[in-house]
């Protein structure tokens, strides 16, 4: 539960709002999820994953491979329940710029990122040691943050990969972009989560 409401249905009812998007599916082997989404999301199509697909150590490639294989689409949109702060209004930017730049086959959410990294040996990626730049001078890093793919059934079957030859780097602002992997991220989404309705609350 974040906020009060099942984890999930934050980042289906982002895609439901999207009217862009003509089907929303769920991918997934829990008989609670499948029992509350049929409940609370009938338009929602839900793709059992089949048992050989459920191993933490499957590919999602793999994973997307079954899924487009159900349902025919011209273009997919891949998002995740770890995402519950992403925007309609994003969501229906990254598909219209996509939809817009031919010369891309495929698009991928991105945050932007200016500090100083270093590899795992201690030697500087995007800057010099030596050359003190300020942090907001150095040249931007994009970290993939997962929050949104764009790409079609041919992309994916070629490449078993759902980022194609020439991406589209689409940025998303990070306290937008934020996606949960451990506890601590979970605290800070739903912290940010109301933090941004407590906030639109009292403007209006």
């Amino acid at each position: 539960m974040l906020a009060g409401r099942p984890l999930y249905h934050h980042i289906v009812e982002t895609l439901l709002n999207c009217p862009e998007i003509s089907q929303v599916c769920i991918d997934t082997d829990s008989p609670t999820i499948i029992e509350d989404a049929q409940r609370h999301f009938p338009s929602v199509k839900v793709l059992i994953r089949p048992e050989h697909l459920r191993s933490g150590m499957t590919s999602m490639n793999d994973v997307l491979l079954h899924s487009v294989s159900q349902v025919k689409a011209d273009l997919y949109l891949q998002s995740h329940s770890t995402n519950p702060l992403l925007r309609s209004e994003t969501v229906s930017q990254a598909i219209a710029l996509f939809l817009n730049s031919p010369n891309y086959d495929s698009l991928f959410g991105v945050t932007r990122w200016q500090t100083r990294f270093y590899d795992a040996d201690g030697k500087a990626v995007n800057h010099n040691p030596e050359v003190l730049l300020r942090t907001q001078d150095l040249p931007p890093m994009y970290e993939e943050n997962s929050n949104l793919y764009l790409f079609t059934r041919e992309i994916l079957q070629q490449r078993h990969n759902r980022i194609g030859k020439k991406p589209l780097l689409f940025e998303i602002e990070r306290d937008e972009a934020w996606d949960i992997d451990e506890e601590v991220d979970f605290r800070i989404a739903e912290m940010l989560y109301l933090n941004r309705h407590f906030t639109v609350a009292e403007v209006a």
